[in-house]
């Protein structure tokens, strides 16, 4: 497990490039049957990916002694995503057939969690967050039809978008963790802006469905004093409270984002002007 500490704005300023992917950047998120774990100190958030090729992927009881319990979800819940292939999700003796596009929550307390992959050539990719959790709430998959989708931006500004919000309130009750896919248009490159901050949440984007040669300027900070990493495919990006998470690519890209922190209003942002941002 990859541990992240948390850091001032102020002293963020002052990174090199490296420094910052160092510390913002998370990869490789998916390992040929294995599971990958960056802990961030900031909301103690978990990211990273499940890839069951040939064989399950089990979330073992030594996962649960890296977090000082006795095993990985006992005081946690999990949200993932899959983004390849048919898999399948065993939680406590009960089966869930998770298809491509399609999510899973996972409630705290959850003991004996197993991914497997439905077609070995085809293998299942879950990309989850996880989260501290203080009620126990029931397991349940969603599909991308029952994923609550909203479709904003406009063509000429490049941000025609639709978000499809898997793990919010109005389709499912967690405990704080909020997930959802946002896919752009042909043609279109921004994934949000004007760019906004939400100073009661951090969050965390996954970038996936890029080209080899294609790239996301990912664009972080405060608004007055902006850096950028350039990610590529299958990468994610760890973003502050205080920090823009704003993006824009060579080619169309679709991202999952995952929030975690006070509150679970998706409209409470902070919105930031484009001329004020710098």
């Amino acid at each position: 497990m990859q541990v992240r500490q948390s850091m001032h704005s102020d002293y963020f300023k002052q990174l090199d490039t490296q420094q910052i992917r160092d510390e913002f950047l998370v990869q490789p998120v998916f390992q040929k049957n294995d599971i990958t774990l960056t802990y961030s100190q900031i909301d103690r958030i978990i990211v990273g990916g499940i890839h069951p090729v040939d064989k399950a992927v089990e979330l073992t009881a030594d996962l649960g002694e890296s977090l000082g319990v006795s095993y990985f979800l006992e005081r946690r819940e999990l949200g993932a995503i899959n983004i390849g292939g048919a898999g399948v999700v065993e939680v406590d003796g009960e089966t869930f057939e998770v298809g491509s596009e399609e999510a899973i929550y996972i409630g705290k307390e959850s003991a004996k969690i197993q991914f497997r992959s439905a077609d070995p050539k085809n293998p299942a990719k879950f990309y989850y967050n996880c989260a501290p959790a203080h009620v126990r709430h029931d397991t349940r998959k969603v599909t991308l039809e029952e994923a609550s989708p909203t479709t904003l931006g406009e063509a000429k500004s490049s941000n025609r978008r639709t978000i499809y919000k898997y793990l919010v309130p109005d389709v499912l009750p967690t405990c704080q963790l909020l997930m959802g896919m946002t896919k752009l248009e042909d043609g279109s490159l921004w994934n949000t802006m004007p760019c906004h901050t939400h100073q009661r949440r951090m969050e965390v984007y996954f970038y996936f469905n890029m080209a080899d040669d294609a790239a996301v300027f990912h664009f972080m900070g405060q608004p007055q004093e902006t850096r950028h990493i350039a990610v590529h495919n299958e990468q994610a990006v760890i973003s502050p409270s205080w920090s823009i998470h704003s993006g824009v690519g060579t080619q169309s890209y679709t991202f999952i984002w995952g929030m975690v922190g006070e509150n679970q209003v998706f409209t409470d942002m902070d919105h930031i002007a484009v001329p004020d941002i710098r």
